[in-house]
């Protein structure tokens, strides 16, 4: 038997908001699904990517509820630090929560954390 992540799928209340956000972050996410109940994309290094609204997941699962708190998180890697920073920034001007502003981590790394407009936290980071 093989087994390995494939996808990683976020459940979304407003499918055109969540799409704006993840665009900004440079997901290449085709324009005229903002209305679809499930989007998905392939990143350019393999990983695919989905968004299932939450009528979509209900009606799967009835007995799905909305969670509470942070207990995954998805990191998007820059090429540069001041890169983490700039996108901090973009997503910040364009009226996007951060949860915390750009930093020098002790590992090594550029680090910041946003969110999403479903209060997902997303890590912004770049090697020193």
């Amino acid at each position: 038997m093989s087994v390995q992540p494939d996808m990683i799928g976020i459940v979304v209340r407003d499918m055109a908001a969540a799409l704006r956000f993840y665009r900004l972050l440079g997901l290449a996410i085709p324009e005229g699904q903002d209305g679809e109940g499930h989007v998905e994309v392939i990143t350019p290094n393999g990983y695919r990517i989905a968004w299932d609204t939450e009528e979509m997941v209900k009606s799967i699962d009835p007995q799905w509820v909305e969670p509470v708190g942070q207990r995954t998180t998805i990191a998007f890697k820059c090429d540069r630090p001041s890169e983490v920073d700039e996108l901090y920034e973009l997503l910040a001007d364009a009226g996007y929560r951060g949860h915390k502003p750009p930093w020098d981590a002790f590992w090594g790394q550029r680090y910041a954390i946003v969110s999403d407009p479903d209060g997902n936290h997303l890590d912004l980071f770049a090697p020193l």
